[in-house]
């Protein structure tokens, strides 16, 4: 993708859009952009093949939603939006450029939408959804009412958007196809870099170029957070210094100038001592287990410092932060089998996500039921996602979801779960979508977490293995008893 030719932060407003239409708008990132333009109350309209939650929320706030894709769709319309997901010769992207309509790849809509803002945008890795919600909330708690955009909800308020009263809009950067170089923020947060979206990079130097180059786009009065213990966001932050730029780093490092202490993660959730320039910031818990959710909230709680928040902001947030849909969210528990949902599909994610989950199980075992994402990511990572698997007990594997992508012989799930560290007995694929929760049933004992992780669509099976772990329970039962299934 050439986002030399897109349309940067500044130039266009979102009032400047017109009547706005939204390709596949039930997706996580069109979806959010969506309700933050409905909430601005401009006229939006979207397409879409799927009857995604999200869509009744679209609906209630004024949006006109067609479930399919034809040019009539177009009518009325002055913007089509559009994600790097859909392919140029899409039927509505083929009539909006017949029609002379503005077409803008979502990045420029959302740069749009930014104008007049002092920026705050999360990029990385890996982390940024959980991260640009931590700091959302933050921000909230002080008062500042900022705009956001996440890439995800944040749990318990059933939106990953809003448009806000403040000065301040939090978005989540997406570097997977370089569009996070059209922003132009007043604050940049790389969380981490390490090696991945290789299909538009290359390699690592690549990748770590143009996070360099984000950064470099912050505005000078402005500044850039990084990570001191992750080796891409320290190489980033001496040499932007080198540069003369404005850089912050917090981790568990002894230079880090937001340093962390006695951090401690268990089932309940983490906490850690948090000091800056040799002053105590005091003690912030999160409720949500993970030593790299504490990282994580340690870039919110920097950022809330140097804009000036009260610290007591961030303590408080932080302390009632409920976590992020697809993030680690426990969706019930069924015949005594607790299950999750987890978007991680990078091998460190994963991992990362399934010693978490290991703190929860505690004497039970994690059986993992993942959809790899990306054909490329699942074949250019095959060895290191096929490591991060092997730390489950018991895996149930998909075929990879690779939204537009042409599968090689000998490419997908089939290859990755002969590379599964796991006795033959422990790991399964599955060719076909109905065929997981049965198989979760026949695996699963009480005491035992599953997980669902990997691509969005898996977001969707977590109700269905409850609901098979129910109908196992009452078959055991001879249908007495009723069901086993509790949600939450």
């Amino acid at each position: 993708m050439n986002t030399a030719q897109f349309t940067p932060a500044g130039t266009l407003t979102a009032e400047d859009l017109g009547r706005i239409h939204l390709i596949g708008v039930g997706g996580v990132g069109m979806s959010g952009l969506a309700r933050l333009f409905l909430t601005r109350g401009l006229p939006v309209s979207g397409s879409e093949l799927r009857e995604w939650p999200s869509l009744a929320g679209m609906r209630a706030l004024g949006g006109t939603i067609h479930m399919t894709h034809e040019p009539s769709n177009l009518d009325g319309v002055d913007t089509v939006v559009y994600s790097s997901a859909i392919p140029q010769d899409h039927v509505e992207m083929v009539e909006a450029r017949r029609r002379g309509l503005r077409v803008l790849h979502r990045s420029e809509a959302l740069a749009a939408a930014m104008t007049g803002r002092r920026t705050v945008a999360i990029a990385g890795t890996h982390g940024k959804t959980t991260t640009t919600s931590m700091v959302t909330m933050v921000l909230q708690q002080a008062g500042a009412d900022p705009s956001f955009v996440i890439g995800g909800e944040i749990s318990e308020v059933g939106s990953g958007a809003h448009h806000g009263t403040g000065e301040h809009f939090v978005v989540e950067a997406d570097e997977s196809d370089r569009s996070f170089l059209i922003y132009r923020p007043y604050v940049s947060v790389i969380t981490n870099i390490e090696a991945d979206h290789l299909n538009t990079y290359g390699d690592l130097a690549t990748l770590e170029a143009a996070f360099a180059e984000f950064a470099r786009l912050t505005d000078p009065d402005g500044f850039i957070v990084t990570c001191a213990d992750d080796p891409g966001g320290r190489r980033l932050a001496q040499t932007l210094r080198a540069e003369g730029r404005r850089v912050h780093t917090y981790g568990e490092a002894a230079d880090a100038d937001l340093r962390l202490s006695e951090v401690v993660s268990s089932a309940q959730g983490v906490r850690y001592l948090a000091e800056i320039d040799g002053r105590s910031l005091g003690e912030f818990r999160l409720p949500v287990p993970g030593r790299h959710m504490g990282l994580n909230s340690a870039s919110a709680v920097l950022t809330a410092y140097l804009l000036g928040l009260p610290v007591e902001a961030a303590e408080a947030a932080l302390a009632a932060f409920p976590g992020v849909r697809r993030r680690f969210e426990r969706k019930g528990v069924a015949d005594g089998v607790l299950v999750y949902d987890e978007y991680a599909y990078h091998p460190t994610s994963m991992t990362l996500a399934m010693r978490t989950l290991r703190e929860v199980a505690g004497e039970g075992r994690l059986i993992v039921v993942f959809q790899p994402y990306r054909l490329y990511r699942t074949r250019d990572l095959q060895a290191e996602i096929a490591a991060a698997l092997g730390l489950a007990d018991e895996l149930v594997l998909l075929e990879v979801f690779g939204p537009g992508e042409l599968r090689q012989p000998g490419e997908g799930s089939a290859a990755l779960v002969e590379a599964v560290p796991l006795p033959a007995d422990r790991k399964v694929f599955v060719g076909s979508w109905e065929d997981a929760p049965v198989e979760v049933a026949r695996r699963a004992r009480p005491g035992d977490v599953v997980v669902t992780m990997g691509a969005p669509p898996i977001s969707l099976m977590g109700d269905e293995l409850l609901a098979a772990l129910s109908a196992r329970a009452g078959d055991a039962a001879g249908g007495a008893g009723g069901s086993a299934a509790t949600a939450g």
